[in-house]
């Protein structure tokens, strides 16, 4: 028996590689993009450690190239769904008893594997499935969620450390169990890391997880769950169910046993999920968490004294990066009338010197949206602001879905401060605009707080420490990451950690403990040293 106590240091972020010409991770990440394209692969379901199949499949294309197919994968059916539920249940008694340093090093496992052997494979995989260029690829698939992975077995051990205070002749502790059920992890398309980190989170605490990923990263999130299980993930502990959302979580909300959701995906999506939730709240067992980040209308408010380069960049950087596919992504500006013409000829140079096309070509700043209905939804945005006289299209305004699903980096201005644009989520590379009176800087700022339902991202520019205070407060329900001097994207586990309220989330911050803390139960022990034998008190002594 090992009775060392064993401690996790407090990790560092993982490095990023920069694929300058000449480095050999360039070479290798080519490579691998060579040899996957080359490569059909078929995805099964992985359920109790067994891989499935179906026979009714799904099929995994490059949006770059969407004649160039990568997979196909099976689907769940309603059987494949109960099965995995019941894999699940077996495998929790002996997952959640075994000592937390053992879950600990297995995900310790795997981030040494994702820095190094598998950090092309997943990288590549997210290039060429979901259109990310190299840097916002290792940024995501390979950083990022290998900080998950080291930060999450820290903030672990930090959790079950505090402790409550014990009096004289007794002792106190908190025993931090896992919920009593398994818990659904639904991913996104968008980040990688987060498919990761969904099913991952729960499980480092105890739990048991059904893992369903969004059906346009089947092909990278698949590699994760082949991380895992080379990692030393036991059996049934997470479990690889991809297929249908409304079915699978049709069955799951109507189970007993079902204990909790981690969610990342649309607000309207979550919404249906919190009802039907709340439907079948007499079935359950304990009351489910639900954890959820959704969507964002994040933004970019800029004052007088800002610094005019810094703007435009962030404005470029912020809004198209990955093509605006980011619940972060800067959607929409405040920019104030003084300093307008100065950002628009810095914003306009800046985007005329993007690169659009494949994430193959290293050279594009820009790649394609994930599909057609992304795709068709963008460009139905894009053609409403040409119609109307309220706008103007000042950069890109043009998209082709010939070959892939571009769309060029698209900037508009606008009169109204509550224009559509203003206003919706979008997910795309569409930036909007509202040039506002300087004198009206704060109830401006009144305004972009009371625009949108989202609450998850925004920064302020400025120099005047009085006007960065000033948003500071007025914005201070607008979003949960809040930045000053800087884009609202790119949040890093154990700097910022992530999420928002209002109609973006549950805002349980991911990359830190208290994402962590929702997969746990705590029981309270006391222990007695020398127990009481008489009922009585002193004070029910008689005088002498």
């Amino acid at each position: 028996m090992d009775n060392g106590i064993i401690s996790i240091q407090r990790p560092y972020n993982e490095p990023t590689f920069s694929y300058a010409p000449g480095s050999p991770e360039r070479k290798a990440i080519i490579e691998k993009i060579t040899e996957l394209k080359n490569t059909l692969l078929e995805i099964p379901l992985i359920i109790g450690g067994k891989e499935i199949k179906t026979g009714t499949l799904g099929e995994c294309r490059m949006p770059h190239d969407h004649k160039h197919k990568l997979a196909v994968y099976h689907k769940a059916g309603a059987q494949e769904v109960k099965y995995a539920i019941e894999e699940a249940l077996k495998a929790k008694k002996t997952w959640e008893s075994i000592n937390w340093e053992e879950r600990a090093f297995i995900f310790q496992k795997a981030a040494d594997l994702l820095s190094g052997p598998y950090r092309a494979t997943l990288n590549a995989a997210t290039m060429l499935c979901q259109s990310k260029n190299v840097f916002q690829a290792e940024i995501d698939s390979a950083c990022e969620l290998i900080d998950f992975f080291r930060f999450n077995a820290f903030y672990m051990q930090q959790i079950y450390r505090e402790q409550p205070f014990s009096a004289p002749g007794s002792f106190n502790r908190l025993e931090y169990r896992p919920l009593e059920g398994f818990i659904y992890a639904v991913t996104p398309f968008n980040f990688t890391s987060i498919g990761g980190n969904l099913p991952s989170a729960p499980a480092i605490m105890g739990n048991t997880v059904i893992w369903k990923p969004a059906q346009t990263a089947v092909y990278s999130n698949y590699f994760i769950m082949k991380l895992f299980m080379e990692a030393g993930l036991p059996a049934g502990v997470i479990n690889f169910v991809p297929g249908n959302s409304s079915m699978i979580s049709e069955i799951i909300f109507s189970e007993r046993d079902f204990a909790g959701v981690h969610f990342t995906g649309s607000t309207e999506v979550f919404n249906g999920m919190y009802r039907k939730i709340g439907e079948n709240i007499d079935k359950y067992r304990t009351y489910p968490r639900i954890v959820g980040e959704t969507g964002g209308k994040d933004f970019i408010f800029v004052h007088e004294s800002a610094d005019v380069d810094s703007v435009a960049t962030a404005l470029v950087r912020g809004a198209f990066e990955y093509q605006g596919q980011k619940c972060s992504a800067a959607s929409r500006a405040y920019i104030p009338q003084s300093l307008w013409e100065k950002i628009k000829i810095k914003l306009i140079q800046q985007v005329r010197d993007i690169s659009t096309g494949s994430p193959e070509d290293f050279r594009n700043f820009v790649n394609a949206v994930i599909d057609k209905n992304s795709f068709d939804k963008i460009k139905e945005y894009i053609e409403y602001c040409k119609s109307n006289s309220d706008a103007e299209i000042i950069t890109g305004g043009k998209y082709d879905d010939s070959v892939g699903y571009f769309i060029e980096p698209t900037t508009v201005l606008v009169k109204d401060p509550f224009f559509k644009t203003m206003q919706e989520e979008i997910f795309g590379p569409l930036l909007t605009i509202y040039v506002y009176p300087d004198e009206k800087y704060e109830e401006t700022l009144e305004i972009c707080d009371r625009t949108s339902l989202y609450g998850l991202t925004g920064s302020i520019f400025a120099k005047d420490r009085l006007a960065v205070l000033k948003a500071h407060s007025i914005l201070k329900n607008s979003a949960g990451n809040f930045y000053i001097n800087d884009k609202p994207t790119g949040a890093v586990v154990g700097q910022q950690p992530f999420g928002g309220a209002r109609g973006s989330g549950t805002n349980d911050k991911a990359g830190s403990y208290l994402n962590l803390l929702r997969w746990t139960s705590p029981r309270t022990v006391k222990e007695t040293y020398i127990s009481p034998n008489d009922f009585k008190y002193p004070f029910m002594r008689e005088e002498f």
